[in-house]
């Protein structure tokens, strides 16, 4: 069975998740409340938020000691070409981080398995060329009894969820800005012929002069 999978972001009047100051604190408090099992993120999303790349550390190359009441999510990052190598200790640090489990195909290179599983990073193969992220989210429901994924991610993973069919809510944080020509899209060449249907599900005006939105996807 296919956990439940919510597309979170914020994003200016405009449509774009760069170029203004997202407010973090709100952000990651809305993402919180829904308390995930997972938090998606987009190995480029992962890979940008790294300014500094520390030296790995002798407790980074062993799995966190974790207990059965441990509620943090892990961050499941979609990583087949491995250009994560040498910076994935950065995000199991995190304190809002379980673990990091990466998402792999059948073309991912052999020296990348080896590099994760040298440090005790679970890794899913799911997937020939590219990842079948269907197949991920079943596997991630059967051996992590994930039951709700939360994305954090950019407009590429943001299109092939939503193409493949795998978003069940959006939900959606309105900054009062205008970013104009240098914006980055929500979405990446969107290839919805028939197009999607939504439900507003809520709305809201935050504190800070922002609108929340939650969007039901209508299959």
């Amino acid at each position: 069975m296919l956990p439940k999978v919510i597309m979170h972001n914020e994003i200016s009047v405009d449509g774009s998740i760069k170029g203004f100051d997202i407010d973090v604190g709100t952000y990651y408090r809305i993402a919180i409340g829904y308390k995930p099992d997972v938090i998606l993120v987009g190995s480029i999303t992962a890979k940008s938020a790294v300014n500094k790349v520390s030296p790995e550390k002798k407790a980074d190359f062993k799995k966190p000691e974790t207990s059965k009441d441990d509620k943090r999510p892990y961050w499941v990052i979609p990583d087949s070409r491995g250009i994560l190598k040498g910076m994935l200790h950065l995000f199991r640090r995190f304190d809002y981080s379980r673990d990091v489990i990466i998402l792999a195909s059948e073309k991912t290179p052999s020296s990348y398995l080896k590099y994760l599983s040298e440090r005790e990073y679970d890794y899913i193969i799911a997937g020939k060329g590219y990842i079948d992220y269907r197949k991920a989210l079943e596997i991630l429901a059967e051996r992590y009894n994930s039951k709700t994924v939360l994305t954090d991610s950019g407009g590429i993973l943001n299109s092939i969820l939503i193409e493949q069919g795998l978003v069940s809510e959006i939900s959606i944080i309105i900054s009062p800005v205008l970013v104009g020509i240098k914006g980055t899209g929500l979405f990446r060449n969107l290839g919805l012929p028939s197009g999607l249907k939504l439900k507003l599900l809520q709305n809201k005006i935050l504190d800070n002069n922002c609108l929340f939105l939650i969007y039901k996807v209508l299959k």
